[in-house]
């Protein structure tokens, strides 16, 4: 059974962006290096009102863990039994780009270059080509000066605009569907505390993808490579023989990266990297950061090892000097194992045709919630949600996609109650 209501992505377009400029408006900025989960006390503010927001709708279960994991339960319309299946989105936006202070402006974009207010900043089809499929449509923007927020606010607006709509029509089938919201996701702790094996669900979607169409199953491993570096410390006016330097120490590992190879800037597709990520300290120590990214678990570890490589010959070339190794994996592939549950995705995939578009597969050159969800034991693919440039103060959505994400939604349950 399918809705086929033509102005159903529309009616939740509305609905959604409605939320979503609500959403924005409070600063959900995580903090790599904070020790609290969550790691900034304000993501709690968007949590706290989102379990307002579902008590609201009369969704069973609300609550909010001491971790900050919202959770909320859909009760069935129909007495078959159905598989559980849980959407989550991520509350938290990214430490690259100020959260703060957020002037979200809605607007028909009309083609060509669109400047964003006085920042100096702009959306030009040459350098985010996706615009070109949304002259005519409507965009929501930043001034240039933050980050949007779309990466994942977007994607909580599109799953409170579908719960509003499921729970205010029960003659649409549906089984039991649960909620969750999260902090920490973009720096990589999302659902580590996550309670998975009492949660309940057979499968779940993450609403944090971007294309609409798109079908995330596959994103890449993801590990960091920790350097702490230490040299010698001297006045450095009688540092003669003496002086050994972390910041040169940290220089010379980066400069024996490859130039044309295995960076984010000279990869794509299925293509891994080994980025420099970040670098403090001082001359007498340092911590270097150093990502890895690739598809293959096997190509990750040679990547690691390359890295810990790297290290030891500097370490090697100075026996004044120290370099501690230390590798953390932050996620997993999920595509093995939702390829052990092929409705998952093909589920997703009808859903996506139901609402007039043909779904379209890439692999996501990053790493979502559903990643560590899927290590964790609950197979996890992604939903697109419309968003762009995320990490940048050229951050946008197009509002039609958003409806698109909603609706997508709304026939993803009843697939799940047809199967």
């Amino acid at each position: 059974m399918s809705s086929q209501n033509p102005v159903l992505a529309p009616l939740l377009a509305e609905a959604a962006v409605s939320r979503f400029l609500r959403y924005v408006r409070i600063d959900t900025q995580s903090d790599e290096d904070s020790t609290t989960y969550p790691s900034t006390s304000k993501q709690l503010d968007l949590l706290h009102l989102l379990v307002a927001e579902c008590r609201a709708l009369g969704l069973e279960d609300v609550s909010c863990d001491e971790y900050g994991y919202v959770t909320a339960s859909i009760p069935p319309t129909v007495e078959h039994e159905v598989p559980v299946i849980a959407f989550f989105a991520h509350v938290d936006t990214s430490p690259s780009v100020s959260g703060a202070g957020v002037s979200a402006q809605r607007r028909r974009y009309d083609g060509g270059t669109l400047p964003l207010g006085e920042s100096g900043h702009m959306l030009d089809p040459a350098v985010s080509p996706e615009l070109a499929r949304h002259v005519g449509h409507d965009l929501v923007t930043t001034d240039g000066t933050t980050l949007l927020g779309a990466d994942d606010k977007a994607g909580i607006a599109e799953i409170m605009a579908a719960v509003e709509y499921l729970t205010s029509h029960p003659e649409i089938p549906r089984g039991r569907i649960l909620l969750a919201f999260n902090p920490d996701e973009e720096i990589r702790r999302g659902v580590v505390h996550f309670p998975v094996e009492t949660f309940g669900a057979f499968a779940a979607y993450t609403l944090d993808g971007g294309t609409a169409g798109f079908v995330e199953e596959e994103t890449f491993s993801g590990a960091q490579v920790r350097l702490k570096i230490r040299g010698r410390a001297i006045h450095a006016g009688w540092a003669k023989g003496e002086l050994v330097n972390a910041i040169k120490l940290a220089a010379a590992i980066i400069e024996r990266l490859p130039k044309d190879r295995l960076s984010p800037e000279t990869t794509e597709g299925r293509e891994g990297f080994v980025h420099p990520a970040v670098i403090e300290g001082q001359a007498s120590a340092v911590e270097l950061r150093i990502n890895v990214r690739d598809f293959d678990d096997g190509k990750l570890d040679e990547h690691i090892a390359y890295v810990s490589g790297l290290a030891a010959d500097v370490a090697a070339s100075e026996p004044r000097c120290t370099i501690v190794t230390e590798t953390i994996v932050h996620f997993r592939n999920p595509r093995p194992a939702l390829d052990r549950s092929p409705e998952i995705v093909e589920h997703l995939e009808t859903a996506i045709r139901r609402i007039g578009l043909e779904p379209a597969h890439a692999v996501l050159r990053g790493g979502t919630d559903g990643s560590l969800l899927t290590a964790k034991g609950l197979p996890t693919a992604n939903i697109f949600t419309g968003a762009q440039d995320a990490h940048s103060e050229r951050e946008w959505v197009c509002v039609e996609d958003m409806g698109l994400a909603a609706a997508t939604i709304v026939e993803l349950v009843q697939v799940w109650a047809d199967y």
